[in-house]
């Protein structure tokens, strides 16, 4: 990895106390680095510390031993301000607009608001939704809400985008669809994403890397480099390096 990594996660550890007072441990000594505009993705099995890992590095929780850097700085609150997150519910608001959805971060950091709509208006004619400016969220389709959610989540111009499993309440045909989607505009508005899935295939068409981790508690079993060319396309999915990457990866995590 050349010059220094925008993320650094070092032996990074979490470990929840239950009501029983029993101690358990999610994640165990995680380290990895993201290299500025990387697309890294995490897979493993449920309960192996994947989204507790995202909601560590965007501040919601701490960490319980360990570190994690941006810029070779402990995170702090002032990083909150260059991440943008999509979950894997849009959560949008019922009573505000798509646009209204998709301002909502601007308000919260006070940014100017004729810029912020401009970029708004920008980032929803780049995902297909220019004309969707006024509908409320009821009135879109799952699809539809979660490309808003991608929309609120980049048009604070973030450095780093994490993405918690925001197709995992997809169909499957949606669900390609939007893969194909968001390899588009990180192509068109290169940004560092870290992308938690289950999905090994989704992960291997998406990355540049895929981060392969443990059962409970999370440790890092492997990084996989997907050596693919880009741009890449549904169709890549067929080729028969991509088949292999897939079959290494699940054979780890068997």
């Amino acid at each position: 990895m050349n010059g220094q990594p925008l993320l650094q996660v070092q032996e990074v550890t979490k470990r929840y106390q239950t009501s029983t007072g029993q101690a358990i441990q999610a994640l165990g000594g995680v380290s990895f680095e993201v290299a500025q505009n990387e697309f890294l993705s995490i897979v493993g099995p449920s309960g192996c510390g994947k989204s507790t890992l995202l909601k560590m590095i965007s501040g919601v929780t701490r960490a319980s031993g360990g570190a994690i850097r941006i810029r070779g700085s402990l995170i702090a609150s002032q990083h909150r301000r260059m991440m943008g997150m999509v979950f894997q519910q849009a959560s949008l608001l019922p009573w505000r607009d798509v646009l209204g959805n998709v301002l909502l971060p601007c308000e919260i950091l006070r940014m100017e608001h004729a810029k912020a709509r401009q970029e708004a208006l920008a980032l929803l004619e780049l995902v297909g939704l220019a004309g969707f400016e006024r509908r409320k969220p009821w009135e879109l389709s799952g699809g539809m809400q979660q490309r808003v959610g991608l929309c609120r989540a980049l048009v604070t111009d973030p450095e780093l985008l994490l993405m918690d499993e925001p197709f995992a309440a997809l169909d499957a045909l949606t669900r390609d669809q939007l893969a194909a989607e968001l390899l588009r505009i990180w192509s068109v508005r290169r940004k560092t994403v870290l992308f938690v899935t289950h999905n090994i295939a989704e992960a291997v068409l998406l990355s540049d890397r895929v981060l392969v981790m443990s059962n409970r508690p999370g440790r890092v079993l492997d990084i996989q480099t997907i050596d693919l060319p880009r741009p890449r396309t549904l169709d890549s999915t067929y080729l028969p390096p991509f088949q292999e990457y897939v079959r290494t990866i699940r054979a780890r995590l068997a």
